[in-house]
């Protein structure tokens, strides 16, 4: 469990958020956190018990919750959510975009059947949530909160994840492109990108042992709290709280990473450098800015320590 307490100093009373995929796991702490805060909550999974024992969770620790039950990605469902929040407390502030899937395979073993499951339930299921949460919030006239879940494989690449990279990667400019659209109704749109123990964590052969240990109860060693970034859900939780609040009012379009001890900043996507031939570029020109000008600033896919980011 974290060490913060997410809603020691930040107060949401009043405010309804729903919650996608917060059965179990990230999604869950989110829901709880944000209930602790003193948001009502809509609690969304697919799986119908683990979605009731969050909200007997949040009822016990005496914040306020609903079930509700179906698989994002439909119009049908995003507009259920909606109408299900209305319905029961009345109006809608916050949607976190959690819900997610995963199909690892690398590319040349990738079906589509595992490239669609992952982008209908990231892509599309945010796409279709963060629309109709969007609808009620432009109605209602008061802003919002669009928070959706990003992730180190979309900013970095990943490899075997060909399907989870690409949505996250496209999450992340859908959240930005929001900002955009959403500004002029007061309401803000920002990707998190978390890095906790989790049961996807778990199935990377580098953390299976260490996410074994979690499970029994183990502290998170110090040095992969900092230098890994990796936490707990309950760590990443009190992003997600501040991202619904009014003091992150003029935060949007941003991309905020949290885990463990450590909580950072992405920037967008910017030209690194440029080069100009008069008339246009020949193949031969092209090769000679490249080693000559470009090939030093060439950044590497994938995950880096801190170290290997210093070097």
């Amino acid at each position: 469990m974290s060490r913060v307490n997410a809603a020691a100093d930040i107060r949401l009373d009043g405010r309804v958020a729903i919650v996608t995929g917060a059965g179990r796991s990230l999604g869950r702490a989110y829901a709880i956190a944000l209930a602790e805060a003193g948001a009502a909550v809509v609690v969304n999974d697919v799986d119908a018990a683990s979605a009731a024992d969050a909200v007997a969770e949040i009822t016990d620790r005496g914040g306020t919750a609903v079930v509700s039950i179906g698989p994002v990605g439909s119009a049908e469902t995003a507009e259920q959510l909606v109408e299900d929040a209305v319905t029961a407390f009345g109006r809608l502030d916050v949607l976190v975009a959690n819900a997610g899937v995963l199909r690892d395979r690398v590319l040349w073993k990738m079906s589509d059947d595992d490239f669609d499951a992952v982008v209908a339930t990231h892509l599309r299921g945010t796409f279709t949530t963060g629309r109709a949460a969007a609808i009620r919030m432009r109605e209602q006239g008061e802003g919002g909160r669009l928070i959706v879940i990003g992730s180190p494989a979309g900013q970095l690449g990943s490899f075997g994840q060909t399907n989870y990279a690409a949505v996250k990667s496209g999450l992340v400019a859908m959240a930005r492109t929001w900002s955009l659209e959403l500004a002029r109704a007061g309401i803000t749109a920002n990707a998190v990108i978390p890095v906790a123990m989790s049961p996807m964590t778990g199935t990377i052969p580098a953390y299976s042992e260490l996410y074994e240990r979690y499970l029994a109860g183990e502290p998170i060693p110090r040095e992969i709290r900092r230098e890994k970034g990796l936490g707990s859900p309950e760590d990443v939780a009190p992003l997600i709280v501040w991202l619904a609040s009014d003091r992150s009012q003029s935060v949007t379009g941003q991309a905020i990473g949290i885990g463990g001890d450590r909580i950072s900043l992405y920037s967008h996507p910017t030209v690194l450098d440029e080069e100009y031939s008069d008339g246009g570029w020949s193949a031969a020109g092209i090769d000679r800015a490249w080693h000559e000008r470009f090939a030093a600033q060439a950044q590497p896919s994938g995950p880096r320590s801190r170290t290997e980011e210093a070097q």
